[in-house]
């Protein structure tokens, strides 16, 4: 019986990448596997054959030529010359990273796991507006884990080195017997790396790194606002067995300012202003992020109002044209008020009240509406 497409198999497009090729290769693992399917010979082909299909498309020079010539480059029997399933692999270093994932097992094949990435870190820098606003340089201290000085990150006491594990023979990876194929796990003793310390570094106690306090400069771009990360690469924690070093991301917080409330590119502020300017007009001056403004007030203005400064609010971190300032107005009512104040209000009140309603439109149009309400109910 001819053999199907290897991609036909795995059900991916022909194009797949080898994360989409991981993915459909365990979903029909998890489907067809032996031990879910005892006595299902059915079961057993189709999982043999998805082994097949996964393994040549997942090795670079095996896929190249299966695309080529199809199942005559990968196979020695029908005469190509890709070379077949031989190559000196066993079944479980292909496999061991995807039964890993399936049936709880670590690491992947030939001790990958050795060399670790360091953790990326988080700090939270907090900042007043204005420096958020402006950009400014600060330092700050990060804990962190650092490579050991004193065994350069071996973690043997100086003078010494590791040796190779006796559980694993240095591989990183011990075998166990699942059904009927085996598959690979990481070394239980020495964790993937191949290698034991029986001299562990008196620093690092043989982890190979050591907690420090480490001290950093960073540049803050102006117009950053909370939310907005600063990457410092190489900035995180050291490595395993001498692998890279996490990133450190610097997240802004911006404090809480007392005049300014900031939305984006743009600054809010609330202006008091007195029950005479609100009534009779004014100027105010008005504090502004690089100074102060005059702020016109009309006659009559009401709470509530806005006042729009253009070009005063903030320039945004990835460019562009500054924010505008807007000035909400809050008219105060005056309080402590002197006897003679108390006599003039009352005079300005009773002159109001004789000369009709045009002084105050929002009063009128508020009780005649309170006034249709009650007609409609028929309180």
């Amino acid at each position: 019986m001819a053999k199907r497409d290897y991609y036909e198999v795995l059900g991916v497009e022909r194009g797949a990448s080898e994360a989409e090729l991981k993915k459909a290769y365990r979903r029909l693992a998890m489907k067809y596997h032996p031990d879910r399917n005892p006595d299902d010979k059915e079961a057993e082909e189709k999982f043999k054959e998805a082994n097949e299909a996964y393994e040549v498309l997942t090795d670079a020079q095996k896929r190249a030529a299966y695309d080529q010539y199809g199942h005559a480059g990968v196979d020695p029997n029908m005469g190509a010359g890709a070379g077949g399933f031989g190559g000196g692999a066993s079944f479980s270093d292909i496999f061991g990273d995807v039964f890993g994932d399936i049936f709880g097992g670590g690491g992947g094949r030939g001790g990958r796991s050795s060399v670790q990435r360091g953790s990326d870190l988080r700090y939270t820098l907090e900042l007043d507006l204005e420096e958020a606003v402006r950009g400014t340089t600060v330092t700050i201290r990060v804990p962190t884990l650092a490579e050991c000085k004193t065994c350069n990150g071996t973690g043997a006491k100086k003078g010494s080195s590791p040796v190779t594990c006796t559980t694993c023979g240095g591989h990183g990876q011990v075998r166990m017997q699942q059904g009927f194929f085996s598959v690979q796990q990481t070394c239980p003793r020495c964790h993937g790396s191949g290698k034991m310390i029986t001299d562990p570094c008196g620093d690092c106690h043989g982890h190979g790194r050591v907690e420090e306090q480490k001290t950093l400069s960073v540049k803050v771009p102006a117009g950053v606002d909370t939310g907005d990360r600063i990457r410092l690469a190489g900035e995180g924690e050291a490595g395993v067995n001498g692998g890279p070093s996490g990133d450190l991301y610097v997240v802004v917080s911006v404090r809480e300012h007392k005049i300014f409330q900031r939305d984006g590119k743009n600054l809010y502020c609330e202006v008091p202003v007195s029950f005479a300017d609100a009534a009779l007009g004014g100027e105010l001056e008005v504090p502004t992020l690089d100074g102060r403004v005059k702020l016109k007030i009309p006659e009559g203005a009401q709470t509530g109002k806005l006042f729009r400064l253009r070009g005063k609010g903030v320039v945004p971190v990835r460019g562009g044209s500054a924010g505008d300032l807007l000035c909400r107005i809050v008219v105060e009512t005056p309080v402590n008020l002197t006897k003679r104040q108390r006599e003039l209000l009352e005079e300005l009140r009773s002159t109001l009240e004789a000369e009709g309603s045009n002084q105050s439109p929002r009063a009128k149009s508020w009780f005649e509406g309170v006034k249709n309400f009650f007609e409609d109910m028929k309180f």
